[in-house]
């Protein structure tokens, strides 16, 4: 097979890697869901914009359940999005731009319709076929009560009952998701061999690497033990939620990194989560990696704190990246952003591993409107037209760009999601019967869940769906604000989210800032270079975020104010430079 990308060494510590979302990407037939081919005719934008990889939803076959992370047969494509030739043809068009990619692997559990599944509902109880599942007898004098008091990540109990061949109530079986999605056992041999079979079969097609969904489940402790977590955690077991207006609260309640330099190496958690077993699978499926050329690589979403437990997947003979989810969950606040960036290069560097960075992706409030929502919001809850504390979209996306100017100078290796580029926002308008998302109908509603930061991209402002698809009708509505902030809008508007972005990524690379070394800089420092010390103004800098990395230095003012501009050329701005002065929530780069 041939492999046009160019080899670099260790790609993936430097690398900036695109989501895509593929059923909100690009509909190429017209039945309203994004596809591989879809996604195919846009690779020119996205080698335009400047990154090194992109990373896909899943796009296996499945009922949809779970838009796809409900998987029936890990080693085909659903016809919603096309055929393994569509893949293919994928593959090697994103490779022959320089473009690596990634595929999502689902190994924490399948779907209900699984061949595997399905031959353990008409096998009996205590067989080799339920064994590759999580099947247990109820509590209770006739088994009526489910094994363990677990909750669902979606909403409701983490088990269902079955009804065996004879019409009787049965065993249990344990879904940390949906009821669709029925949790693997992992101590069990013959499931961990398939899941070598499946790396195989998609290394063997020339993917680059798998980003590996729930890296943080598949091993659960021993004897299933009762668990209630904290009200007030993230759904997938990270920190969650908005802190409250203070300081300290700012930056510790929302990240999960103390204010303390020590931070202790373990934590208790839930016994679904964090396990040490799923480290010996990680140890072996890097083995397997390591087999193929071209350095492929294993990304890991461990929803975990803190920041020192998440760095045991990345150890050197385990996975390649984990998620940054700490420094996602970070508020716009410059105390905040310096502890949370020195707990990430610390306790990554301390194991060899880069840091990576993110704001956004499918499972989270789109950071355009999250990171200014004044109300507090778990992660996994959303937010939908009873919310409260969301802001105008002006006031939004401007953060947003600061924070994303901020993100992206910053050493290691970054992720964005589809449609950040654009600006766009968390869409919160959509109407009840338009939503799709489990965690809606097994809260009743009362959890939105993640369908806002889903909603079909905007290519063009004048087109049939704002260009996603020719014809029909998107899985998900998409609202008037789209005409404003399609891509063929922004693209030659130098003023633009697209610019900012497609700027930014040519100055990471020119500059090798994803290589570089990060040094923190106080504001007043700078200001006093510009003049004797003694007439140096003074400078409340308490909400600037500064440092150097190589010849770019960096400015955020989180602040409410203005704060005075270092002298130098200004290599980016993130907004509207106002004189001399940096006004509030905007980051600028400086050549050194």
């Amino acid at each position: 097979m041939s492999y046009s990308v160019a080899m670099t060494s260790e790609w993936w510590r430097t690398a900036t890697i695109y989501q895509i979302y593929p059923r909100s990407f690009a509909d190429s037939n017209g039945d309203g869901m994004g596809d591989l081919a879809g996604i195919t005719a846009h690779l020119s934008d996205l080698q335009e914009l400047g990154i090194d990889a992109i990373w896909l939803s899943p796009f296996y076959t499945s009922p949809q359940r779970d838009a796809g992370y409900d998987v029936a047969d890990y080693c085909d494509v659903d016809p919603l999005f096309g055929t393994l030739a569509d893949f293919d043809a994928m593959r090697a068009e994103a490779h022959a731009r320089g473009i690596r990619v990634i595929v999502d692997l689902v190994p924490n559990h399948s779907s209900s319709e699984h061949v595997w599944f399905q031959a353990a509902l008409a096998a009996e109880p205590g067989s080799a076929e339920r064994g590759r599942y999580l099947f247990r007898d109820g509590r209770g004098p006739a088994g009526d009560e489910p094994p363990n008091n677990w909750e669902s990540v979606f909403g409701g109990p983490a088990w269902t009952r079955v009804v065996e061949a004879d019409g009787t109530p049965g065993q249990w079986y344990l879904h940390l998701f949906d009821s669709s999605q029925p949790d693997f056992d992992w101590t069990n041999e013959e499931v961990r061999e398939e899941f070598r079979r499946i790396l195989r079969f998609w290394l063997d097609r020339g993917v680059d690497g798998f980003r590996v969904d729930v890296a943080h489940g598949m091993i659960k402790a021993d004897g299933l033990p009762d668990y209630t977590p904290p009200a007030e955690g993230g759904s997938m077991g990270g920190a969650g939620g908005v802190a409250d207006g203070s300081e300290e609260a700012l930056v510790e309640g929302a990240v999960g990194v103390a204010l303390e330099p020590a931070i202790s190496d373990e934590a208790d958690g839930a016994p679904y989560w964090a396990q040490d077993g799923v480290h010996e699978i990680y140890r072996d499926w890097r083995a397997l990696l390591d087999e193929y050329p071209g350095e492929r690589i294993l990304a890991a979403e461990a929803w975990v704190d803190p920041l020192p437990r998440v760095a045991k997947w990345v150890r050197p003979d385990e996975m390649h990246q984990a998620f940054n989810f700490a420094y996602l969950e970070t508020p716009w606040n410059a105390r905040a952003l310096r502890t949370v960036v020195d707990a990430s290069l610390a306790a990554f560097g301390a194991v060899g591993a880069p840091s990576t960075w993110v704001l956004s992706n499918h499972d989270v409030v789109r950071h355009a409107t999250r990171l200014s929502v004044t109300e507090p919001n778990p992660q996994g809850h959303g937010l939908g037209p009873r919310s409260k504390g969301i802001p105008e979209y002006e006031t939004g996306v401007h953060r947003a760009r600061a924070a994303t100017a901020f993100m992206l100078a910053l050493p290691g290796s970054s992720y964005l999601y589809q449609g950040e580029e654009l600006g766009l926002p968390e869409v919160i308008d959509l109407p009840d019967e338009a939503r799709q998302d489990p965690t809606w109908f097994r809260t009743n509603g009362e959890r939105y869940g993640r369908d806002g930061c889903r909603v079909p991209l905007p290519w063009t402002a004048d087109a049939a769906n704002y260009g996603f698809g020719a014809t029909g009708t998107p899985w998900l509505p998409q609202p008037e604000l789209w005409s404003r902030l399609a891509r063929d809008v922004q693209r030659d508007d130098p003023s633009s989210t697209l610019a900012l972005y497609r700027d930014a990524l040519r100055l990471r690379r020119e500059h090798a800032v994803g290589a570089g070394a990060l040094e923190w800089l106080e504001l007043d420092a700078l200001l006093a270079h510009e003049a004797d010390a003694a007439d140096a103004p003074a400078v409340d800098a308490s909400s600037v975020a500064a440092f150097r990395n190589g010849d770019v230095i960096v400015v955020a003012n989180t602040g409410s104010g203005s704060v005075p501009l270092p002298a130098g050329v200004v290599l980016l701005a993130s907004g509207p430079l106002d004189g001399d002065a940096l006004p509030a929530d905007t980051t600028v780069w400086i050549s050194a």
